[in-house]
């Protein structure tokens, strides 16, 4: 029988500072999460965050015309529904699951309620968010000034990280939809990386075999990323948690 899977599995419920830990933690609702289920749609009024476990989210743009292009995704290390500690309710993107899984629901109001309490929770929020809009920049540069061979790189090195293991499942053309590219652009690139024995891909299933050589083969964009991203929440607010449950005990 499989593990159930824990809020420590999300890095943001791990670094919860203690009292608001203790708020909220009876009203999280473990969910699952196919592949392809619209978290919201676009100007759609936001009622639940959602903190994946083993899950990950993309955040899409649609345009008028169908066509859609990725600006970031939310995995184990953050969370979905920004928009409602922020004050916005909604945004113009939509959210669907990129790869399934678990996650934690939480109603939007009671997270608001603790963000507004002004205290480690509100700092915590914050640091995230400004992780997010680093991605979302570096995305938007990425995909005007690099070739897709670099853009796929730096997408599966992305999907990874939020990833229990090497494995990856989805199909060329879900690739393309995300990366807003032809997916016959999706198939050479992939096509590239098998040759070189990067990864391998068999109907919707993508192994990386060789994430050091993956890394050498993307853009610096990636590591912008990750280095803003392991700045703004690595250790803080783990040894912050850590720090406020011993003085309790």
């Amino acid at each position: 029988m499989p593990k159930l899977p824990r809020l420590q599995q999300n890095h943001l419920l791990a670094a919860l500072p203690y009292e608001s830990h203790n708020r909220l933690v009876s009203h999280l609702e473990l969910v699952s999460l196919p592949l392809g289920k619209v978290i919201y749609e676009s100007d759609e009024t936001m009622r639940y965050v959602y903190f994946p476990i083993d899950s990950i989210i993309s955040l899409l743009y649609v345009m008028e015309n169908g066509d859609s292009a990725e600006i970031s995704v939310v995995g184990n290390e953050g969370l979905v529904g920004i928009a409602l500690f922020m004050g916005g309710e909604s945004t113009p993107s939509r959210a669907i699951v990129q790869s399934g899984g678990y996650a934690f629901r939480l109603n939007g109001q009671l997270l608001k309620d603790e963000f507004n309490r002004h205290g480690e929770m509100l700092v915590l929020m914050l640091r995230y968010t400004q992780s997010l809009i680093t991605q979302m920049a570096q995305t938007a540069v990425c995909n005007r000034h690099h070739s897709i061979d670099q853009q796929l790189c730096r997408w599966l090195l992305l999907s990874l990280d939020r990833l229990p293991s090497n494995q990856i499942n989805m199909t060329q053309e879900l690739i393309a939809n995300m990366l807003g590219v032809r997916r016959e652009g999706v198939t050479e690139a992939a096509g590239k990386l098998q040759k070189l024995g990067v990864i391998e891909y068999r109907r919707g299933h993508i192994t990386v075999l060789d994430r050091f050589r993956l890394e050498q083969l993307s853009c610096e964009c990636y590591g912008v990323v990750k280095k803003e991203t392991d700045r703004l929440l690595t250790h803080y607010p783990l040894a912050l948690l850590q720090k406020q449950r011993a003085l309790t005990e």
